[in-house]
């Protein structure tokens, strides 16, 4: 058997091991699952994992046994994910070029104004069906208690100087320029001498369960975290990309051999 036939059929091999811990993550989590972002997530990993495993038994079973019909689907079907892939990773890198958060003097904290990122990005915080669904997994992620358990015993000079998250400090505090009074990291007195325009000065609220979840630097918060691991994923995709263009290659070397094969047989 040809070197390439080989090396597909153990690639995709290791890739058919790889999927079976993937779908039993995601049946895992179908069953352990309470929360909205966990069943949010779960099926989306059943997915990939049964795509992951069809893909490779294709792969493996087309270049192995020499079934080119087989082999054929698989090229396909890899050219299509390297072009899904190469795209998502352009489009990643072009949402991501805008926003950042604005460096207040003498805070360890950055301030984060929605309108600082893309279009796109915005739409789709902005749509109420999504951020109901975002802000319940705020809710349920305990971001905000964490924090407020973590900063209890700071003084408002010591809260000042903390290096605080995008996420908690755009949903679990009031904005600055609120002019709030503080009391503890969650908890802030509204002064009725402050005049602020910024409408998230209203949507404050010292119950847990709202604090600034709907406020708009919540939604520049989660933006800015969104953002960082979007380019993370993106510089990943492109080691992922190049890993598949190899296999792809040697698959097609696969795919003439297997046709050559099948051509002297006759």
């Amino acid at each position: 058997m040809k070197l390439s036939n080989n090396l597909v059929g153990f690639l995709n091999f290791l890739t058919f091991l790889c999927s079976i811990p993937i779908v039993v993550a995601g049946v895992w989590l179908s069953k352990q699952g309470n929360t909205e972002c966990e069943k949010f997530l779960e099926k989306p990993i059943i997915i990939l994992g049964i795509f992951l495993m069809i893909v490779s038994l294709t792969g493996f079973i087309g270049s192995c046994f020499r079934v080119s019909w087989l082999l054929w689907l698989y090229l396909l079907v890899m050219f299509l994910l390297i072009v899904v892939l190469f795209g998502y990773t352009i489009f990643a890198f072009v949402i991501t070029n805008k926003g950042a958060g604005t460096v207040l003097s003498d805070k360890g904290y950055k301030e984060y104004k929605l309108g600082d990122y893309s279009h796109w990005l915005q739409k789709r915080v902005n749509s109420t069906k999504n951020w109901s669904k975002i802000r319940s997994c705020l809710s349920d992620s305990k971001v905000c208690s964490s924090f407020q358990d973590k900063y209890l015993n700071d003084t408002l000079s010591q809260f000042y100087t903390e290096n605080l998250s995008a996420l908690q400090a755009g949903c679990c505090k009031p904005s600055d320029d609120c002019g709030f009074a503080y009391e503890s990291p969650t908890v802030w007195t509204k002064n009725a001498t402050v005049v602020s325009t910024n409408p998230d000065c209203n949507a404050w609220d010292n119950d847990p369960k709202v604090l600034c979840f709907n406020c708009q630097s919540c939604k520049a918060g989660l933006l800015d975290n969104l953002k960082s691991n979007w380019k993370k994923t993106a510089v990943v995709n492109i080691v992922f990309l190049i890993f598949l263009i190899i296999v792809y290659s040697v698959g097609c070397c696969a795919f003439r051999n297997n046709r050559r094969d099948n051509y002297y047989k006759q």
